[in-house]
């Protein structure tokens, strides 16, 4: 009875298509990307004892639309559909190049939401193109910040992370480097501090996003060198403004330079170093980065 199942979907699935082939004849319509995994569905249809095809059927469906100002805006519909589709759900993901990335996400999951609750068991792709026709230019022109949060949002906000980074670089020299990690750190609220020098130390401490996007800002810099020697993470119930203060090592972010020698006046004493983590309550970091006890 499964075989007689999956012969049935697959045939449902082959007939589907041959339907959107039929009414959409152009490429730029309508595509099949992936010719194989179509191949082994029918194969699998005509001849009763193949084996399960391994892929499933990939295509897109590119759906033009009408927006208010009269222009045509053009929607991508990359859809793959599961071996037991119909009974199951298909997999579609729409896009644009006019969709922020914010408006593509909540466009595909109000999507989902629909499909989930108006389709099971019946061929759906039709249907599917006519709600992207109607609804998804509606979504160039949202404001992400006016979506309402969702529940993982709102969970997420109880619990806010505390976290310090512990950045190495082989050397930090230039000026623009050393202003960029000051400036940034103000502007996201973290605290921490800066050797310049080779090799160059960073750490910064303060919400998670906001040491998150200090790093993913950072690392695009260009560095000879550059990674996360260490990074803590704690959870703060409730973590309000005076919860986060209490975490913090560093009142704020600021360059340390630990009496300069050496030719370019750029190697840092890292004794010095040592003692300055120390007293911070810091010290098992120094050799997290130089391998050795510091003394």
């Amino acid at each position: 009875t499964t075989k007689m199942a999956n012969q049935e979907e697959a045939e449902i699935q082959i007939s589907e298509l041959d339907l959107l082939s039929s009414m959409f004849p152009y490429e730029e319509e309508f595509a099949v990307t992936d010719q194989l995994a179509l191949a082994e569905l029918k194969h699998y249809v005509e001849n009763e004892s193949a084996e399960v095809p391994s892929s499933k059927v990939q295509f897109i469906l590119n759906v033009k639309t009408e927006v208010p100002n009269a222009s045509t805006v053009e929607f991508s519909m990359a859809c793959a559909l599961p071996f037991k589709y119909p009974t199951v759900l298909p997999e579609i993901t729409v896009r644009s190049s006019l969709l922020s990335r914010s408006q593509q996400i909540l466009l595909n999951s109000d999507l989902k939401t629909y499909l989930m609750q108006n389709f099971s068991g019946e061929p759906c792709i039709l249907s599917v193109r006519e709600w992207v026709k109607d609804h998804a230019a509606g979504y160039i022109d949202k404001d992400p910040s006016s979506f309402s949060m969702t529940a993982s949002d709102a969970t997420k906000s109880e619990v806010t992370t505390f976290t310090r980074l512990w950045i190495y670089s082989h050397h930090i020299y230039s000026k623009q480097k050393r202003k960029n990690i000051v400036d940034w750190a103000k502007e996201l609220s973290l605290s921490g501090f800066c050797m310049p020098g080779k090799p160059g130390v960073v750490c910064v401490e303060g919400l998670q996003s906001s040491c998150e996007e200090f790093w993913s800002r950072i690392r695009r810099l260009t560095w000879k060198r550059i990674l996360i020697r260490h990074r803590e993470d704690v959870s703060l119930e409730g973590g309000g403004h005076a919860e986060i203060q209490k975490q913090r090592k560093f009142p704020t972010l600021e360059e340390k330079c630990f009496d300069a020698h050496g030719a370019r006046g750029n190697h840092m004493d890292l004794g010095q170093l040592y003692n300055f983590l120390e007293e911070k309550g810091c010290a098992d970091i120094f050799q997290m980065y130089f391998g050795v006890e510091g003394h």
